[in-house]
């Protein structure tokens, strides 16, 4: 031990299985002080807070992703085992371990707390929403315990702080008592140390736990419902039904507020700075281009709000359970449901969980179908063409018919992966599925104040990365549309003859069959980059262009210059398309390769394509046109 090591800050990492309360934990014990990044190298969120213990010595939290065992097998549980081990590039090993538990359940961390044990690094267990256990009447001896695992046990309450003072205090009293010292004699376990593992960790139940006198029965009789075959099913499409017609309904006011202080924010520029470029750079390339983009935060705020609940409740895992068998049946591995769900976030953490999946088959299957599920990038794009030329009338006197639209576009993605991973499995790699296994935990009830931050969480990364991303790439759409001037004598309109208007032309003819205009085309460009950048683009485009006879309204601008038939081709483009330059460069990293990164990228241009051209000429056919 030595005074520098207890002088500065220590670091305590908290490790546990999913849904054991490990980030309302965090939460709690770090308020708002805390910051969400990146691990260098990959997607995996890195999520970290500070706080003060009551020495007066400060202290970093790490909330590592859940993780089951130290036997990494996906990019969290890599980056969780790497942490533990002190062997995260540029990051500081941790002082202290907090094992996170759900003390209705110890059966399954006790195989982590096993391993945590052979790295030597001092650690507490946190019995977690331990009042739900003392409501059960489930009793732990924890003296006997404490001396089983050899480290000290707290019992906690993290969405009523309860206990947080005293497991902070364990800490700090294990960082400084055990400063330096680590023993590690972790290693990747035979399936003989497995087996073993597993029959320890039931001895350690058996010897500290008794059966809860008051067993929860409310669990098994909601999943009687939640997981019937037929009944589970529906209600999982009722769920999704009502979160899609929220995300139009609710949001509808608080985007009209966005839109008209964006609007009010050039007009006031406008005002005040001369006419010139620099006025048209932060009006028509800024102001249009980030508030076209921003417009859309309370719907995305709002589709997390319901996924966050959802997987706080407890529901989550079992839509992963229901959805098992429709996609077994689809040629799609169990273990690909996570994965597929991540997706509706965004593909890349989606493909890189896919590391789950053992065979080399099943797992390229759902690396490859992954991006047709409708990831949070395209709201913006779906709920501007829908906005603008999907009109708000009522079906059936209850239902929103943009609302209904959307969840059609969703479902679309959805039914397009199950048939494109048939169609590999039947054509390609024939074989037999593996069945899938999970673990279901308790229901609960959602904690408000553990929502609303993951909420703001979710929402300020959607900011900063309008900021980071969209900001300069708006910046350089307005050059491109801007520069060159016209020549003297030119009649036409002046965004014709910038480059964005002559690589719009150029490209325009191979776009032309599927209703795509040239401000389509090079609002697609940009676009490669992030999904979501399209919309700006298109917002840019047009307001260099000088089209703003609907202001600084985008949508309204649109439905005056596409057609019906043009507007629901974009949409069918979107559905899938693979505009997302991220997405396959993480593929090429996943498979080692170019080459299902170029399959990836031919195969779903080309069913974009043919998707968009049978949309449009239908539409066209039906008077759309």
């Amino acid at each position: 031990m030595t005074d520098t090591a207890v002088s500065r800050p220590a670091r305590l990492a908290l490790v546990g299985n999913p849904n054991s309360g490990k980030t309302a934990l965090f939460n709690a014990l770090t308020g708002s002080r805390q910051k969400v990044a990146n691990y260098a190298g990959v997607t995996v969120e890195r999520k970290e807070g500070v706080l003060t213990m009551a020495s007066g010595r400060g202290a970093h939290v790490l909330d590592l992703p859940g993780t089951y065992s130290l036997r990494a097998r996906s990019p969290d549980e890599v980056v969780t085992r790497d942490a533990v081990l002190g062997k995260l590039a540029g990051e500081a090993a941790p002082d202290v371990l907090i094992c996170v538990a759900d003390a209705t359940n110890l059966r399954l961390v006790l195989r982590l707390v096993l391993e945590l044990k052979q790295v030597g690094r001092p650690f507490v267990l946190a019995l977690n929403m331990f009042d739900i256990a003392q409501r059960q009447g489930l009793r732990i001896d924890l003296e006997r315990l404490s001396a089983e695992i050899g480290a000290p046990i707290v019992t906690t309450v993290a969405t009523r702080k309860r206990g947080l003072e005293e497991l902070v205090a364990k800490a700090d009293a294990l960082s400084v008592s055990h400063a330096g010292e680590h023993e590690n004699v972790w290693r990747e376990p035979t399936a003989a140390e497995i087996r073993a593992a597993h029959r320890e960790a039931q001895r350690i139940v058996k010897a500290c736990v008794r059966p809860p006198e008051r067993p929860d029965t409310v669990t098994g009789k909601v999943d009687a419902v939640l997981l019937h075959p037929a009944a589970g099913l529906l209600i999982l499409g009722l769920l999704l039904f009502v979160m899609f017609q929220a995300v139009f309904t609710w949001a509808e006011p608080l985007m009209g507020l966005i839109e008209a202080g964006f609007a009010a924010l050039s007009a006031g520029v406008a005002a005040v700075l001369p006419h010139g470029l620099f006025q048209s750079l932060i009006t028509d390339g800024l102001i249009a281009g980030v508030g076209s983009v921003l417009v859309f935060l309370p719907q995305i705020v709002i589709l997390f709000f319901f996924i966050l609940v959802l997987e706080d409740s407890g529901y989550m895992t079992r839509a992963a359970f229901l959805m098992d068998k429709i996609m077994g049946g689809a040629g799609l591995h169990g273990r690909a449901f996570i994965p597929l769900l991540s997706s509706f976030a965004c593909a890349i953490p989606g493909i890189m969980s896919t590391r789950v999946i053992d065979n080399k088959h099943d797992r390229l299957t759902t690396i490859l179908v992954a991006p047709l599920m409708t990831c949070s990038a395209r709201i913006p794009v779906y709920t501007l063409i829908i906005a603008a030329f999907i009109p708000h009338t009522k079906v059936w006197g209850v239902l929103s018919l943009p609302g209904l639209v959307m969840f059609g576009l969703y479902a679309s993605g959805i039914v397009s992966a199950l048939v494109v991973s048939f169609v590999i499995r039947k054509i390609f790699w024939r074989g037999t599925v593996e069945p899938f296994m999970m673990e279901l935990p308790t229901y609960r009830w959602p904690e408000p104040r553990n929502v609303l931050m993951n909420l703001w969480t979710r929402a300020r990364i959607f900011i900063e990365r309008a900021g980071r991303i969209i900001l300069p790439l708006m910046v350089l759409v307005w050059v491109l549309s801007t520069f060159p001037y016209p020549p003297a004598g030119a009649t036409g309109p002046a965004i014709d003859y910038s480059f964005a208007g002559r690589i719009g032309h150029f490209i325009a003819p191979v776009m032309q069959p599927i209703g795509f205009n040239w401000q389509m085309t090079v609002a697609l460009i940009p676009g490669f980059a992030a999904r979501e950048v399209a919309v700006a683009a298109l917002g840019t485009v047009y307001a260099v262009g000088g089209d703003d006879e609907a202001g600084t309204n985008l949508g309204v601008l649109l439905s005056h210059q596409w057609s019906l038939a043009t507007a629901l081709s974009f949409l069918a483009w979107y559905v899938f398309a693979p505009q997302c330059a991220a997405t396959l460069g993480v593929v090429k990293r996943e498979t080692n390769g170019w080459l299902w990164p170029t399959v990836m990228f031919l195969y779903m241009t080309s069913l974009a394509y043919l998707a968009s051209f049978i949309v449009y000429h239908v539409a066209v056919a039906m008077g759309a046109g």
